[in-house]
């Protein structure tokens, strides 16, 4: 999937897939200190790669300048949980250029570990990537120890294709494609 440049237009899909329980939209700034909460969290970040967000000033440099939506047409959403209007969490599809590939990822606050709330998004993110954006396969980037995210990544279809090493870390990859649409 090429990367969109500046001579095209980009269809920007800042309003993602709606589910039984959950709204997904793009970040807004109003959203910092959720962002926040939800970044700076070590369980939350434990098994990301990624630095801790410091603080609330960060989060909202983070969203303001998060360029995805403008440069590809999505990017991951803010995963609103209907029932309370609170962001909870994030999911969606990402491009990582130095793999030419889309990845789905997705991280959920603690108190929302376990309702099925990831696999219901990412199972949403999955088949607005297949049917929307056309996609023809979707990758998942997990580290071996993250079990609960492996799980969810297969009871949404997506099987295991190898491991690598990747920003430093063991790091396997699962993969699905556009034919389990049917």
């Amino acid at each position: 999937m090429p990367i969109a440049n500046h001579e095209m237009h980009v269809p920007s899909y800042r309003i993602g897939p709606d589910t039984e329980r959950l709204t997904q939209r793009a970040f807004e700034v109003e959203d910092a200190e959720a962002f926040f909460t939800l970044n700076s969290n070590p369980a939350v970040m434990r098994y990301t790669g990624e630095p801790l967000v410091r603080s609330l000033h960060a989060a909202r440099e983070a969203i303001a300048s998060y360029p995805d939506f403008d440069t590809v047409g999505y990017g991951r959403w803010a995963c609103v949980l209907k029932q309370t209007r609170s962001v909870i969490g994030f999911c969606g599809l990402k491009y990582l250029a130095d793999l030419d590939t889309v990845d789905v990822g997705y991280r959920f606050l603690p108190q929302y570990w376990g309702l099925g709330l990831a696999t219901e998004a990412c199972a949403a993110s999955l088949q607005f990537g297949f049917k929307t954006l056309q996609l023809e396969q979707i990758t998942a980037l997990v580290l071996p120890e993250n079990h609960a995210s492996i799980r969810v990544l297969e009871k949404v279809g997506m099987r295991p294709d190898g491991e690598f090493m990747y920003d430093g870390a063991r790091t396997l990859r699962f993969v699905v494609n556009s034919s389990i649409l049917g």
